[in-house]
Protein backbone atom coordinates (compact mmCIF):
# COMPACT_ATOMS: atom_id res chain seq x y z
CA UNK A 1 0.00 0.00 0.00
CA UNK A 2 1.23 3.49 -0.81
CA UNK A 3 0.48 6.28 1.61
CA UNK A 4 0.88 10.04 1.23
CA UNK A 5 2.75 11.82 3.98
CA UNK A 6 2.43 15.57 4.56
CA UNK A 7 5.68 17.28 5.58
CA UNK A 8 6.97 20.81 6.02
CA UNK A 9 7.51 22.36 2.60
CA UNK A 10 11.17 22.39 1.65
CA UNK A 11 12.08 19.59 4.08
CA UNK A 12 11.09 16.66 1.85
CA UNK A 13 14.64 15.43 1.17
CA UNK A 14 15.70 15.63 4.81
CA UNK A 15 12.56 13.92 6.09
CA UNK A 16 12.80 11.11 3.52
CA UNK A 17 16.39 10.43 4.58
CA UNK A 18 15.40 10.40 8.27
CA UNK A 19 12.54 8.02 7.49
CA UNK A 20 14.83 5.73 5.50
CA UNK A 21 17.29 5.47 8.38
CA UNK A 22 14.49 4.92 10.91
CA UNK A 23 12.92 2.16 8.80
CA UNK A 24 16.25 0.32 8.62
CA UNK A 25 17.06 0.81 12.30
CA UNK A 26 13.65 -0.36 13.56
CA UNK A 27 13.33 -3.07 10.87
CA UNK A 28 9.94 -1.80 9.70
CA UNK A 29 8.30 -3.26 6.61
CA UNK A 30 8.72 -0.13 4.49
CA UNK A 31 9.39 -0.98 0.86
CA UNK A 32 10.05 2.46 -0.60
CA UNK A 33 10.10 6.18 0.18
CA UNK A 34 9.62 8.66 -2.67
CA UNK A 35 9.66 12.41 -2.88
CA UNK A 36 9.16 14.13 -6.22
CA UNK A 37 11.05 17.43 -6.55
CA UNK A 38 8.17 19.42 -7.99
CA UNK A 39 5.58 18.13 -5.53
CA UNK A 40 6.36 20.18 -2.47
CA UNK A 41 5.16 19.22 0.99
CA UNK A 42 4.46 15.53 0.28
CA UNK A 43 6.34 12.23 0.46
CA UNK A 44 5.01 8.85 -0.66
CA UNK A 45 5.63 5.75 1.47
CA UNK A 46 5.09 2.17 0.36
CA UNK A 47 4.51 -0.13 3.33
CA UNK A 48 2.90 -3.40 4.36
CA UNK A 49 -0.03 -1.61 5.98
CA UNK A 50 -1.06 1.65 7.59
CA UNK A 51 0.27 0.61 11.02
CA UNK A 52 3.81 0.29 9.67
CA UNK A 53 3.57 3.75 8.09
CA UNK A 54 2.28 5.23 11.35
CA UNK A 55 5.13 3.61 13.32
CA UNK A 56 7.58 5.08 10.83
CA UNK A 57 6.39 8.68 11.13
CA UNK A 58 5.93 8.81 14.91
CA UNK A 59 8.11 11.45 16.58
CA UNK A 60 9.78 12.49 13.31
CA UNK A 61 10.39 16.20 12.99
CA UNK A 62 8.69 18.12 10.12
CA UNK A 63 6.06 15.40 9.65
CA UNK A 64 2.56 16.90 9.68
CA UNK A 65 0.53 13.77 9.12
CA UNK A 66 -0.48 10.80 7.04
CA UNK A 67 -3.38 10.96 4.60
CA UNK A 68 -5.82 8.16 5.47
CA UNK A 69 -6.58 7.03 1.92
CA UNK A 70 -3.84 5.02 0.20
CA UNK A 71 -2.88 6.22 -3.28
CA UNK A 72 -2.71 4.03 -6.37
CA UNK A 73 0.57 3.58 -8.27
CA UNK A 74 -1.11 4.88 -11.45
CA UNK A 75 -1.74 8.24 -9.74
CA UNK A 76 1.92 8.53 -8.72
CA UNK A 77 3.01 7.70 -12.28
CA UNK A 78 0.81 10.56 -13.55
CA UNK A 79 2.36 12.97 -11.04
CA UNK A 80 5.90 11.97 -12.00
CA UNK A 81 5.17 12.18 -15.74
CA UNK A 82 3.64 15.66 -15.46
CA UNK A 83 6.59 16.96 -13.45
CA UNK A 84 9.03 15.59 -16.03
CA UNK A 85 7.13 17.36 -18.81
CA UNK A 86 7.28 20.65 -16.92
CA UNK A 87 11.08 20.73 -16.87
CA UNK A 88 12.38 23.29 -19.34
CA UNK A 89 14.74 22.30 -22.08
CA UNK A 90 17.24 25.13 -21.91
CA UNK A 91 20.17 25.13 -24.30
CA UNK A 92 23.24 27.27 -24.90
CA UNK A 93 22.31 30.48 -26.69
CA UNK A 94 18.75 30.71 -25.29
CA UNK A 95 17.61 33.97 -23.72
CA UNK A 96 16.22 33.65 -20.19
CA UNK A 97 14.70 36.05 -17.70
CA UNK A 98 15.77 36.02 -14.06
CA UNK A 99 12.71 35.56 -11.83
CA UNK A 100 14.48 35.61 -8.45
CA UNK A 101 17.64 36.80 -6.80
CA UNK A 102 19.59 40.05 -7.15
CA UNK A 103 19.20 40.12 -10.95
CA UNK A 104 15.40 39.67 -10.91
CA UNK A 105 13.83 41.03 -14.09
CA UNK A 106 17.12 41.02 -16.05
CA UNK A 107 17.50 39.12 -19.30
CA UNK A 108 20.52 36.92 -19.90
CA UNK A 109 22.02 34.64 -22.54
CA UNK A 110 22.74 31.02 -21.56
CA UNK A 111 26.42 30.09 -21.96
CA UNK A 112 26.58 26.77 -20.09
CA UNK A 113 24.00 24.21 -18.89
CA UNK A 114 24.72 21.76 -16.07
CA UNK A 115 21.57 19.64 -15.92
CA UNK A 116 23.01 17.25 -13.31
CA UNK A 117 23.31 20.12 -10.81
CA UNK A 118 20.24 21.95 -12.17
CA UNK A 119 22.42 25.02 -12.72
CA UNK A 120 23.08 27.22 -15.69
CA UNK A 121 25.67 29.89 -16.39
CA UNK A 122 24.37 33.02 -18.06
CA UNK A 123 25.73 36.37 -19.20
CA UNK A 124 23.58 39.38 -18.42
CA UNK A 125 22.60 41.19 -21.61
CA UNK A 126 21.70 44.73 -20.58
CA UNK A 127 24.97 45.55 -18.79
CA UNK A 128 28.06 47.41 -19.96
CA UNK A 129 30.38 44.46 -19.32
CA UNK A 130 28.95 40.90 -19.72
CA UNK A 131 29.20 39.15 -16.37
CA UNK A 132 28.95 35.33 -16.21
CA UNK A 133 26.62 34.29 -13.39
CA UNK A 134 25.78 30.72 -12.32
CA UNK A 135 22.20 30.29 -11.06
CA UNK A 136 19.77 27.48 -10.26
CA UNK A 137 17.26 26.65 -12.99
CA UNK A 138 14.46 27.50 -10.54
CA UNK A 139 15.59 31.13 -10.64
CA UNK A 140 15.02 31.60 -14.37
CA UNK A 141 12.32 31.26 -16.97
CA UNK A 142 12.75 30.82 -20.69
CA UNK A 143 12.27 34.08 -22.56
CA UNK A 144 13.32 33.16 -26.11
CA UNK A 145 14.74 30.00 -27.69
CA UNK A 146 17.98 30.18 -29.67
CA UNK A 147 16.17 28.85 -32.75
CA UNK A 148 13.63 31.72 -32.55
CA UNK A 149 16.42 34.31 -32.36
CA UNK A 150 18.18 33.05 -35.52
CA UNK A 151 15.05 33.17 -37.70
Amino acid sequence: MIFTLRVTTGQEKIVSEILRKKAIKEKLEIYSILHVDNIRGYIFIESKDENEAVKLIQKVRHVKGLLKEPIKIEEIKKLIETTEEQKMQIENGDIVEMIAGPFKGEKAKVTKVESSKEEITVELIEVAVPIPVTVKTKMIKLFQKKSDIET
